[in-house]
């Protein structure tokens, strides 16, 4: 399966922190402790991604909890591979990607975003990004 970048384990973090302040200050929820300890495992191991499936079950719920509220597809209706492109100039996903989506795992859906996104080169990050506003 794909692995799960550090900067989604820091969104989710995030997530998790904005909905449970903890009355003393110190304190974590269930949620925030099993992210933390995969996030301390990747930061000691200097990896830059943890497998989905390898990740321990109560990091993944809590993960896949923040996932959910991320946009499900980068398409932004043009989508150029119908028109015989390779990779779309609407999304920035390759004809496979785009065919796969619907049975892809999270996991893999976030690659394609965090590819997409480092390269900035599709129509939804410049002429029609007020298209992709989520």
């Amino acid at each position: 399966m794909a692995g799960i970048h550090i900067t989604d384990i820091e969104a989710s973090i995030n997530y998790w922190r904005e909905r449970s302040l903890p009355s003393d200050g110190l304190s974590l929820n269930a949620e925030l402790r099993a992210l933390a300890e995969v996030y301390a495992l990747m930061a000691w191991r200097r990896d830059d991604e943890v497998d989905e499936d390898r990740m321990p079950a109560a990091a993944r719920r809590a993960w896949q909890v923040w996932y959910e509220t991320t946009p499900d597809t980068p398409c932004i209706a043009i989508c150029s591979t119908s028109q015989g492109d390779d990779v779309c100039k609407g999304c920035g996903r390759s004809f496979e990607e785009v065919q796969r989506w619907p049975a892809m795992s999270p996991g893999e859906k976030r690659a394609v975003w965090r590819r997409i996104t480092l390269e900035a080169s599709a129509w939804r990050f410049n002429r029609y990004a007020e298209r992709a506003v989520e």
